[in-house]
């Protein structure tokens, strides 16, 4: 299968499914105030549209931008899921606009979810879109500046906490990657993978609470991520439970 790869910055450039019948999935790639110096968003979503590719998903892939969303909310042309990888930059706002040019994208994207559209979020985007007051509640968690934090990048091991579809005979991750520690997590989220740090279990990934159906996944600081049989299984998991028709999922 041909796999096709974002173009970092490339706002609203569409690399896509054509009009089949597979489930869609439309993957948001930071850029402007939603990239940042420390995450090559462009490599990430590109490991994960493999991993979208080969589970026999039409893939969109757009940066973002205030009108990246414009219109895909409504009608054949929604999404059956969202999947974001972005992070947090600059917000001055004759760089990348101000927080009221970017409300149309956040209330589309809060439509989307509020409409049942499966949400996939990875690594950073717990500490993106913080001007959106709905982002961390839909997220069902978030990095919190000056609390969170994560020690050196390298070999990393996640360990499987709750019997859930996505987990079940699913035994350890381990990957070349950062380890995000107290974040702050919705008490009503479902923790599925956790990180130890100090003694400390961290939560790493969970489902929200909803409504709808949402998973953070914290993994995926870079490509070296997904090197790693064990977290790409995680993520092809993951994937298959938000698409999964309602009979097929907890």
């Amino acid at each position: 299968m041909a796999r096709r790869s974002p173009h970092h910055g490339a706002a609203g450039g569409d690399h896509g499914a054509g009009a089949d019948e597979r489930v869609s999935a439309l993957v948001l790639v930071g850029r402007g105030r939603y990239e940042d110096p420390w995450h090559d968003h462009a490599a990430v979503a590109h490991e994960v549209v493999e991993v979208l590719a080969d589970g026999g998903l039409g893939v969109t892939v757009r940066g973002t931008f205030p009108g990246a969303l414009d219109g895909v909310a409504t009608g054949a042309g929604r999404p059956g899921l969202v999947v974001v990888v972005a992070g947090t930059g600059r917000t001055d706002p004759d760089f990348d606009g101000t927080d009221e040019d970017w409300s149309r994208f956040h209330a589309a994207l809060d439509a989307l979810v509020g409409f049942g559209v499966p949400l996939l979020a990875l690594h950073a985007s717990a500490n993106t879109f913080t001007d959106s007051p709905a982002w961390a509640r839909r997220l069902g968690g978030r990095w919190v500046p000056g609390v969170s934090m994560h020690p050196p990048i390298g070999e990393a091991r996640f360990t499987v906490t709750d019997a859930h579809p996505v987990t079940a005979g699913l035994g350890d991750v381990t990957a070349f990657d950062e380890r995000y520690c107290d974040l702050e997590v919705d008490p009503a989220s479902t923790v599925l993978l956790t990180t130890e740090h100090e003694g400390r279990e961290h939560p790493v990934v969970w489902v929200a609470p909803g409504p709808g159906r949402v998973l953070y996944d914290a993994l995926g600081h870079d490509h070296r991520s997904f090197a790693s049989a064990s977290r790409r299984e995680l993520l092809r998991r993951e994937v298959a439970w938000l698409t999964a028709p309602p009979g097929g999922r907890r």
